[in-house]
């Protein structure tokens, strides 16, 4: 069965198939997506709001502690999710895999096992030197990284959202490639309009007609007086003068910049007041910033979460699954958080000891032994 090849051109991000007819070839995309539209990863992390949404995405996913769970039971984890790469640190790991989830839809991890068969380390390839192979049904049956085959096996493939059709995940800059070249000209358009603008700095002007040769000798005058130094002004056919300039709001058009970065916030479901944006009747208050927090926990950062537990359990010997803690993330304030955990131990759904493993702290022997039975109810006691 001849297999296909997929790859990923680096420059730009975009998809591309080998011909069926000439497999030297690549099949030129329609003529509906522009060339113009296109953008790099690279190019898009010019754009402040971009590396910022990408910056948030990673810390978040970085403070998470992750647990190893068998039979519902924490135990302890292995030296695998303890430290995955034994040349990088577990943060630089777990930064690499976020990173290129973010920026190209997909994360590589290059998988090396020991001489039992079992997985003793773990790699972030860059997906850009990642090429997927298929067969004739779509099915992965391998990877090539820097021109040496890979076996399916070999490599865990992490990706965004999967669209049908094609064995790559789609990723938020591949997804509105449009928007973000829309912004992107829309800075470069301010920074020129600033440092080369063609705006006059005023205008004579007089009420009746003039002659090319009257016009350059008034502007020659003025010019003289005023070419950087400060005088009189002397003019004459009833000439008024009237000063143009841009107002540092029209300059750096900061109403549509201010737009570009809440798109690029809702792009990477990253909530605005992050990104130090906020949104035109919203109040910031503590209310509804828990709630954002809790939305940018189920439903921003879900996606990659969950794409990164399903890949370490399916690595770890059967029976064992991989979960993230997300309680760090939830920590909006201290006093409140020890008044629910406080609760949750006098209702007798919750030990000292399970608080002191969501709040990271060290174990405690016989804490729970000090600990009074719960009270009942007074419809139990009844």
């Amino acid at each position: 069965m001849r297999a296909q090849e997929w790859t990923l051109a680096g420059a730009f991000g975009r998809l591309f198939r080998r011909s069926e007819s000439s497999p030297t070839a690549l099949e030129i995309p329609s003529r509906s997506e522009s060339t113009a539209a296109n953008v790099s990863p690279n190019e898009a992390l010019t754009l402040g709001a971009v590396y910022r949404a990408v910056a948030i995405r990673v810390a978040a996913l970085c403070q998470l502690s992750i647990d190893v769970e068998r039979a519902g039971q924490v135990i302890d984890s292995p030296s695998l999710l303890r430290r995955p790469d034994i040349d990088t640190s577990y943060r630089a790991f777990i930064e690499q895999t976020a990173v290129s989830l973010s920026l190209n839809g997909n994360a590589y991890w290059r998988i090396r096992r020991n001489d039992r068969g079992e997985v003793s380390t773990l790699e972030v390839l860059n997906p850009h030197d990642v090429v997927i192979r298929t067969s004739d049904a779509g099915r992965i049956i391998g990877f090539t990284h820097r021109g040496h085959d890979l076996k399916s096996d070999e490599v865990k493939h992490l990706s965004k959202l999967r669209v049908p059709g094609t064995p790559y995940g789609l990723g938020p800059i591949q997804a509105a490639r449009a928007e973000l070249r829309g912004a992107i000209d829309l800075r470069d358009y301010a920074s020129k309009v600033v440092s080369t603008s063609d705006v006059p700095s005023g205008v004579l002007s007089v009420s009746t007609p003039l002659s090319d040769a009257e016009a350059t000798t008034i502007k020659g005058a003025w010019t003289e007086t005023h070419g950087g130094k400060r005088g009189v002004a002397v003019l004459g056919h009833g000439a008024t003068y009237a000063a143009t300039y841009l107002t540092p709001a029209d300059a750096q058009f900061l109403e549509s910049q201010r737009f570009s970065v809440i798109a690029i916030a809702r792009l990477f479901g990253v909530p605005a007041s992050l990104m130090l944006s906020g949104i035109d009747g919203s109040a910031l208050t503590y209310a509804n910033i828990s709630q954002e927090w809790l939305g940018f926990v189920k439903f921003g950062l879900a996606d990659d979460i969950a794409e990164i537990e399903e890949a370490f359990s399916d690595l770890l010997p059967r029976g064992q699954r991989a979960r993230f803690n997300a309680e760090a993330l939830l920590r909006l304030d201290t006093a409140a958080r020890y008044t629910a955990h406080a609760a949750a131990i006098a209702a007798g759904w919750l030990l000292p000891s399970e608080v002191r493993t969501i709040e990271n702290l060290p174990e405690v022997t016989g804490i729970d032994d000090r600990v009074p039975p719960a009270r009942p109810t007074e419809k139990a006691a009844a």
